[in-house]
């Protein structure tokens, strides 16, 4: 929010784009896509949704999307600590200054990179989106001494479809079905 160097919006752009953000968007910022772009060199706006908003009370996110800051508050969460949830939307402070007090109020969470001081904003961003990658996804458990994963990550299981309610237009579930 209010970044004012095109260049680390950019930066941003391109690594949200890199890990399959599902879009990426700006408040009050100074983003144009012709400066941005020399540090985006995958063009995430040609590729994902952009939006613009020109400041907070703009802002609108698809529903069930938790807002969630970056920003080294006493009473933050330690990113090592914290739970992802599965629909996000990040949002990182200006270069000089940190979030308002109310801009966070308005956050479902608050997070905070545990270092002694800040860092450049692309680059928190950059260790946001590898954590959540790295605690949502489906990696091999670390092994306990140095080097690779000794055992290949768990292999996916799926069952059948899981029918909650009939819905008009769709076929219900069979008779006796429990849903596994």
């Amino acid at each position: 929010m209010g970044i004012s160097k095109a260049m680390n919006a950019g930066a941003i752009f391109r690594t949200a784009h890199a890990f399959g953000a599902s879009f990426v968007f700006t408040v009050g910022a100074a983003y144009t896509r012709e400066e941005g772009g020399l540090a985006d060199t995958s063009d995430t706006p040609a590729n994902v949704p952009f939006y613009e908003f020109p400041d907070l009370d703009s802002l609108l996110l698809p529903d069930g999307c938790s807002l969630v800051a970056v920003e080294l508050a006493d009473d933050a969460v330690e990113l090592p600590s914290f739970r992802h949830p599965r629909r996000a939307a990040y949002l990182l402070g200006p270069e000089r200054g940190s979030l308002a007090p109310e801009v966070l109020d308005r956050c479902d969470h608050v997070v905070k990179i545990p270092t002694r001081f800040c860092v450049n904003v692309s680059v928190a961003a950059a260790l946001v989106m590898y954590d959540r990658v790295q605690s949502m996804g489906r990696f091999a458990p670390r092994p306990v001494g140095p080097g690779g994963p000794i055992a290949a990550p768990p292999e996916h299981v799926s069952g059948g479809p899981k029918y909650r309610r009939a819905v008009a237009g769709f076929r219900a579930a069979p008779p006796g079905y429990d849903g596994a």
